[in-house]
């Protein structure tokens, strides 16, 4: 049958895919990479699938309407994000009046899939959990005009404004059975339109595993989507992917592993690494990394090409470690620091405040621990708490959360917006601190002059940087209290 995969419009450069979404101040625009798992799943299995990225190609509404109408699509799936979910249930609403079956996806519905559905009227469920299982079921069912009600991973508006839960979907067992995402990619988007700036550009984004066995409360993907316990692809499959890409693609200069965690697995992690070298992988790669991986891993992952990992560092503090449940401690974050420098690998580091019991004095502790440790980059940020997390719930039971609508996650043009405060620090504190932190990391003479003279020696690092720059500067001087 004919299905229409949509990242519907919402802002310009909505970047719906990262697990905080948001018009970021960097220029990120990450792929729909879980839409893009789901469209080559369903392809596999011989539907035909138009895979349509709005906020990449700038197409607005009516656009994005005409493009399911004129595909013909039986199945419309939409991808959906917390802040732009009243949006993204209007324009599945909408869509529905193309006659097609319409379901919404993504880490909203999955966590609130009554309340996902009590805000349209027209389409027709939602998908709980990853997409690839209930979806094949369900374009299965329709095909063979099947009750929808008995594919599982399934939340449909019933009767008399009623709904019916079909039960849990089994996780994907057998990741090494679904198509490379990069091979999506290629027929489907225009690669040269998404970014992120911890790796050269063009890039694509792709996934060894899922799931994440670590329990920090704020991670919205193991807490919504993939679950807690890890599944991977085998390395060989990986590694032929990545030499896929190579000789493919030729414009593609990196690839992104966008694992919550590759390296939970750190044997593992080491023979994807020397499965690079012996098969002849010359492309860049980049990952998210825990800060408590070894130096002999980080070594042998260097020698393969690896060049940047970005790890969340979190906080300066203990205390606000244990908090948030994040296993590690300063100390091993000074460690994995002190080894990917001798390793020769980048850092891009991200620290976070506004956890439970934070104070001005444990937010300065993450400040002056993201100074000594003093990675290539950073970001400064207040939590992000979404429906399905323990962070979230903390938020919510503790009156400490003060949005009242799914928008106000997000300002006026987009950005992140500060939708908690902490029993002792309001919501600008949060906000002016991490304005605060930015400023004084990246305006050092020795970082600027460091900056420059890594430029002059390496193109690539020349180009990564002023790319990002020119978007974020706008950013660095801005008083957040009057804008």
């Amino acid at each position: 049958m004919r299905i229409s995969a949509v990242n519907p419009p919402f802002l310009p450069h909505y970047s719906r895919g990262q697990r905080s979404p948001a018009v970021t101040k960097s220029g990120t625009l990450y792929y729909p990479i879980w839409l893009a798992y789901a469209a080559g799943a369903l392809e596999k299995a011989g539907h035909q699938v138009d895979l349509v990225d709005a906020p990449a190609s700038g197409m607005d509404p009516g656009e994005a309407i005409r493009r399911v109408r004129d595909h013909g699509a039986g199945l419309v799936v939409v991808e959906t994000s917390t802040p732009s979910i009243e949006t993204d249930a209007a324009f599945a609403d909408a869509c529905a009046g193309t006659g097609a079956t319409v379901v919404l996806v993504g880490t909203h519905p999955s966590a609130l899939p009554r309340e996902t559905l009590e805000l349209g009227s027209r389409f027709h469920g939602v998908v709980v959990g990853e997409y690839e299982t209930p979806l094949l079921g369900l374009a299965e069912a329709i095909e063979k005009g099947l009750d929808p009600a008995g594919v599982p991973g399934l939340c449909l508006r019933g009767p008399r404004d009623g709904f019916t839960d079909t039960g849990e979907a089994g996780k994907v067992e057998d990741l090494d059975g679904l198509p490379w995402v990069s091979t999506v990619y290629a027929r489907h988007l225009d690669i040269g339109a998404y970014n992120n700036p911890n790796a050269l550009h063009p890039q694509v984004m792709i996934m060894g595993g899922r799931g994440c066995p670590h329990g920090c409360t704020f991670c919205v993907f193991p807490q919504t989507l993939q679950g807690k316990r890890f599944r991977t692809r085998s390395v060989q499959d990986m590694t032929g992917e990545v030499l896929w890409v190579q000789e493919n693609l030729p414009r593609v200069r990196a690839v992104f592993f966008e694992d919550d965690t590759i390296s939970a697995d750190r044997t593992r992690l080491r023979d994807l690494a020397s499965s690079f070298m012996q098969s002849g992988v010359r492309i860049s790669w980049t990952c998210n990394m825990r800060a408590d991986v070894d130096r002999d891993t980080l070594e042998i992952c260097a020698a393969s090409g690896l060049r940047t990992v970005c790890v969340g560092f979190e906080s300066g503090s203990d205390l606000m470690l244990r908090n948030m449940n994040k296993g590690i401690t300063t100390e091993d974050s000074r460690r994995f620091m002190r080894d990917a420098r001798r390793a020769g690998i980048l850092v891009h580091g991200c620290f976070m405040v506004g956890t439970r019991g934070e104070t001005a004095e444990t937010m300065e502790e993450t400040l002056e621990f993201a100074l000594e440790l003093d990675p290539d980059t950073v970001q400064f940020y207040p939590m992000m708490v979404y429906p399905g997390t323990e962070a979230y719930r903390q938020a919510l039971e503790s009156g400490n959360l003060k949005a009242c609508r799914w928008r106000e996650w997000l300002t006026e043009e987009g950005l992140h917006n500060c939708v908690i405060r902490t029993d002792s620090l309001s919501s600008e504190d949060l906000v002016d601190f991490c304005d605060r932190a930015r400023r004084r990391f990246y305006l050092r003479p020795r970082y600027l002059l460091r900056k420059f003279w890594r430029s002059l020696r390496d193109p690539d690092e020349a180009r990564r940087t002023l790319r990002a720059f020119s978007t974020f500067r706008r950013y660095l001087f801005r008083n957040s209290r009057k804008n």
